[in-house]
């Protein structure tokens, strides 16, 4: 099977042209996207250092909300702006099991952070064994794979675990995602890591990446980065 795998790779992207995810035209640079749709994806010009919010003044470095109370983790990252045509790409990946758009989001995350500080570790954000199981598999997961062989970075999966099965978190308000998240992670990280970037797809009240930051540093990790595709604003 492996095998077969790796000749449908090499013939995916030596032999048949990358074709457009969003609107079916060539693709640009080896990436399912064309040119056009490329420079449309939405991006944070000026975000907040600490959560990645968009910030009115060039000049300020972190917003009132972070000045005010700090999110549990040191720094949020984001690839894009959660909207569209990159929100179709995350639902394409995260509900319609579309690994193609997938693999153009890891190769985008790839491209937005190879010049950052590298990290001690990537993690991806793991699933409830239910959840797991109901998805079939872990989104976060099929983007830190790819971005960590690329940057050259150990991923981890074993040393997290989340301990209880929680709601949809979209189905929540702020507060109620606060409460249906806690103590949620379990981390056990003997001379655990420094530096530890947490991998998502999507950042909206922060509330999963805090919980699972807390954790983390409850087990001994200096900074708790947290590296997402795209940033609810």
């Amino acid at each position: 099977m492996r095998g077969i795998l790796q000749v449908y790779n090499w013939l995916q992207f030596n032999l048949i042209p990358p074709v457009c995810l969003l609107c079916g035209d060539p693709g640009h640079e080896h990436l399912d996207l064309c040119r056009g749709c490329l420079s449309d994806l939405p991006t944070i010009a000026h975000p907040c250092l600490s959560c990645g919010r968009p910030l009115q003044h060039p000049a300020t470095i972190r917003c009132g909300a972070c000045q005010r109370k700090p999110p549990p983790f040191d720094r949020c990252r984001s690839a894009f702006a959660y909207g569209p045509p990159v929100d179709w790409l995350v639902q394409a990946l995260k509900f319609h099991q579309q690994f193609t758009a997938g693999r153009l989001l890891s190769t985008l995350l790839v491209q937005r952070f190879a010049d950052v500080p590298a990290p001690d570790y990537l993690l991806p954000v793991p699933l409830h064994a239910t959840r797991l199981r109901e998805r079939g598999f872990n989104q976060s997961l099929e983007l830190a794979r790819p971005l960590a062989k690329a940057l050259g970075l150990p991923m981890e999966t074993a040393r997290c675990r989340r301990t209880r099965h929680t709601e949809n978190q979209s189905r929540l308000t702020r507060k109620e995602r606060r409460l249906n998240l806690r103590e949620a992670f379990e981390v056990e990280w003997p001379n655990p890591p420094r530096r530890v970037a947490i991998v998502d797809d999507v950042l909206s009240t922060g509330a999963t990446a805090g919980e699972l930051a807390r954790a983390l540093k409850r087990a001994g990790v200096a900074e708790v980065e947290v590296w997402v595709a795209a940033r609810a604003v």
